[in-house]
């Protein structure tokens, strides 16, 4: 890019210095806007290109994370049934052995 605004300055400066028709002096800067133009929308165009593939990229990464926390959170539930089922199975055997040692004392 800085080539570029070298050339155009040099161009321009050049145009400028010699003797040359009215017409060509006219043609030069306009050649060399239209040439700057041409790159700077490229530059442009480039820069808003990847700024919406990064855009897309951290949406999909922020995507991601949420599936992955809510498997953690899914899994954590999971396990908390499943221990509280556990509990609640272990509760169950140990008041029956306590009933049927109740009932074979008395």
């Amino acid at each position: 890019m800085l080539l570029w605004v070298f050339f155009l300055v040099t161009l321009t400066l050049s145009s400028g210095s010699h003797g040359s028709p009215p017409s060509q002096p006219l043609r030069m800067p306009r050649y060399a806007d239209a040439i700057f133009t041409n790159s700077y929308r490229k530059v442009l165009g480039q820069l808003s290109a990847r700024k919406l593939l990064q855009d897309i990229m951290s949406r999909q990464q922020g995507e991601r994370n949420q599936e992955q926390a809510a498997k953690v959170r899914l899994g954590r539930q999971v396990d908390s049934m499943w221990t509280d089922q556990k509990q609640v199975a272990l509760e169950n055997i140990l008041v029956t052995l306590l009933q049927e040692h109740r009932n074979s004392q008395g």
